[in-house]
């Protein structure tokens, strides 16, 4: 076991207070989590103030009755409000450091400051893997867990909200599992490194695929300018290959500019279509497109994509150990992430769920030459 020390500076709750303000400020994710249902990942903190291990994101569906007009009965006309469902079930997650006070006494730095900058440096990349693992999920089961059956029923409920290589013609119905329509792994094999490289028109398709969805993603409104986008997540090589291309580049000339007061982009992002585009250097790549070459995910996502459920923040604990002469410190969090989905069954809200602010798409994402 490796000790660290803890070295006298700040106070437990100074330290508790600037960690968690740092924890979202250097968060990658930090411009898309919110409070609101506006939010990309809404986060909730219901169980801070009661006991319990699971919070309800509740969704209601908007109106498409026709109502009346003139001087027609509205009574006994009215339209019915169809309400939805998700449990969010929340964990304990911790991570401690420990040191002798002999080595404090030889280390030449603050081992307490460096002890923090390691355990926020650690809950900063933990927080991301979360949120790109709830992202890629699959029902709730991790994307690398999931049975070919799980797959392909996932992708029979989210056929409208998920493309491969942005090309309709990519979607296979050649051996699904279970009884399925369409086929997950067929379909990741038609993704070649030629033609399903993301592009700017790429990008459009799964703007229009989540505006014509059933039912619809959602965008999300700007605060500044009331203007409505999505964001996509990319991995580096798939960004790289949107970055490069002529047209993006063309039409990059005046968006920092342009996107300068929009809270949603960042130096280094890209905006398209109403699209804004961040590159998440840590979603996975798969060597599963055409000829084993290498494709990613692609996430474009609307309001409510992913739930943030807490219950008690990121906090901080110190203990001593052999009569005193080890001291640790650690950090705990009760919370948890996970992709908001709403069931689509007439009468039960949790049945034949869809992933409901997320548009799955797979590109290309060779290595460069």
């Amino acid at each position: 076991m490796t000790d660290t020390t803890v070295a006298a500076g700040l106070t437990v709750q100074q330290w508790d207070d600037k960690f968690f303000k740092e924890y979202f400020q250097e968060n990658r994710f930090k411009s898309d989590m919110g409070t609101s249902s506006n939010s990309i990942i809404q986060v909730k903190e219901d169980l801070s103030k009661k006991k319990g291990d699971s919070i309800t994101y509740a969704l209601v569906n908007r109106l498409t009755g026709a109502g009346v007009t003139g001087s027609n009965t509205l009574e006994n006309n009215e339209e019915a409000l169809d309400s939805r469902s998700f449990p969010l079930t929340i964990t304990q997650r911790r991570h401690a450091v420990r040191v002798s006070e002999y080595d404090e006494q030889l280390s030449a730095i603050s081992l307490r400051k460096a002890a923090r900058e390691c355990l926020m440096d650690w809950a900063q990349e933990n927080t991301r893997d979360r949120i790109i693992a709830a992202l890629q999920s699959i029902n709730g089961v991790a994307y690398g867990s999931a049975t070919a059956t799980e797959l392909d029923a996932w992708l029979d409920d989210n056929v409208d909200r998920c493309t491969f290589g942005g090309l309709t013609t990519n979607l296979s119905t050649s051996a699904p599992a279970g009884g399925a329509t369409y086929d997950h792994s067929a379909s990741l094999a038609t993704v070649d490194g030629t033609t399903d490289v993301l592009t700017p028109g790429k990008v459009s398709v799964m703007k229009r695929m989540a505006l014509q969805a059933s039912p619809k993603i959602r965008p999300l409104r700007s605060e500044t300018t009331g203007r409505r986008y999505y964001c996509l997540y990319l991995t580096s090589n798939t960004f790289r290959d949107l970055a490069e291309d002529s047209t993006m580049v063309q039409a990059q000339r005046d968006v920092s500019l342009r996107m300068q007061n929009e809270k949603l982009f960042k130096g280094g992002d890209l905006e398209w279509d109403g699209v804004i585009i961040k590159e998440i250097d840590d979603i996975p790549t798969y060597a599963s497109g055409a000829g084993s070459i290498l494709i990613a995910p692609a996430f474009l996502c609307g309001a409510q994509a992913v739930g943030y459920g807490v219950s008690s923040r990121w906090s901080s604990r110190t203990e001593d150990f052999d009569y005193g002469d080890k001291k640790g410190v650690a950090i705990r969090e009760f919370g948890n992430f996970a992709k908001l989905r709403f069931g689509t069954h007439a009468t039960v809200d949790t049945t034949t769920p869809k992933d409901h602010g997320v548009v799955t798409g797979w590109f290309a994402a060779e290595a460069d030459a």
